[in-house]
């Protein structure tokens, strides 16, 4: 029975969630009140391995009781010693725990650009706060014209993950296009793609702005549901259907490296290049159609 199987997966997940969280509590705690930098990323370290733990336990169970039936094409080369960042499509929130299962301790600690709304979360927003995760308002182009302070603040939030990133190996995920698809919001973009909404540059641009340097490359991902509406608790009710993941590894050009976005000739060119990689991944989309 679907549902029965459903309220089961919940219940697993707020176990999980619940029995990691108390460490992860505990560990916010003392990262509170250790002094220093070079001390509080000891404790950041330990933080790393609940949270690798809370994903490990959940992917555990996933793949008993749930059987995802996903499948997946990843590139050669990636290492748990090299700093990602990993682009996507976003359909559902089960693209977080699809692109777990595919690259959970393939690569390095995941870190995830989130929205600020988010910490109010239990235990989870708790993690992305003690994680360092940058917590963004994800504002649309009038809301940054008329309040640039606000923008200002999530390009901050940024560059302290940015920085912080550069003293151990992270993959750093950014769902692209800012919020997951639906009808509504491409029509409402009016979005030039079939299948996908428009991509937002700025993160990334700054991430390799800041980090490039030692990335081993961005794993741009593309996300394929045969449900052509995917939800959470579809997946939690084990009735997703057939889901193909395809991982390819992306060489940075040299010219990404050097350039700063507020350079119109720098954002211009990054934006097409964004946009003709957002054009393959919607035609590849049409073919798996």
């Amino acid at each position: 029975m679907p549902v029965l199987k459903g309220l089961v997966s919940l219940l697993l997940l707020i176990l999980t969630t619940a029995f990691w969280g108390i460490p992860l509590i505990l560990l916010t705690l003392v990262k509170l009140v250790t002094p220093g930098r070079r001390l509080r990323r000891r404790v950041l370290q330990g933080l790393n391995w609940v949270a690798l733990n809370w994903v490990g336990s959940n992917l555990w169970w996933m793949r008993r009781w749930l059987k995802p039936r996903l499948a997946m094409t990843l590139p050669e080369g990636l290492s748990r010693d090299q700093w990602w960042l990993v682009l996507s499509n976003h359909r559902s929130w089960t693209d977080i725990f699809l692109l777990f299962l595919a690259l959970h301790r393939r690569i390095p600690m995941p870190h995830f650009f989130v929205k600020r709304q988010l910490i109010w979360v239990p235990i989870v927003g708790l993690a992305f706060w003690a994680m360092e995760f940058p917590m963004l308002r994800r504002l649309n182009r009038e809301q940054r014209e008329r309040n640039p302070q606000l923008a200002r603040r999530d390009r901050e939030a940024t560059e302290r993950m940015c920085r912080h990133a550069r003293e151990r190996p992270i993959a750093i995920y950014n769902f692209v296009e800012g919020t997951r698809f639906t009808p509504a919001k491409h029509a409402a973009q009016d979005s030039p793609y079939t299948h996908l909404l428009r991509p937002r540059a700025g993160g990334i641009a700054q991430v390799l702005n800041l980090l490039g340097d030692r990335l081993g490359g961005i794993l741009d991902v593309t996300l394929h549901y045969e449900n052509p509406d995917p939800t959470f608790w579809g997946f939690l009710c084990g009735r997703e259907g057939r889901v193909a993941l395809v991982a390819r590894r992306l060489e940075i050009p040299a010219w990404m490296l050097d350039g700063d976005y507020d350079d119109p000739d720098y954002k211009e060119r990054f934006h097409s290049w964004l946009n003709a990689l957002w054009q393959n991944k919607d035609d590849a989309l049409s073919h798996s159609s």
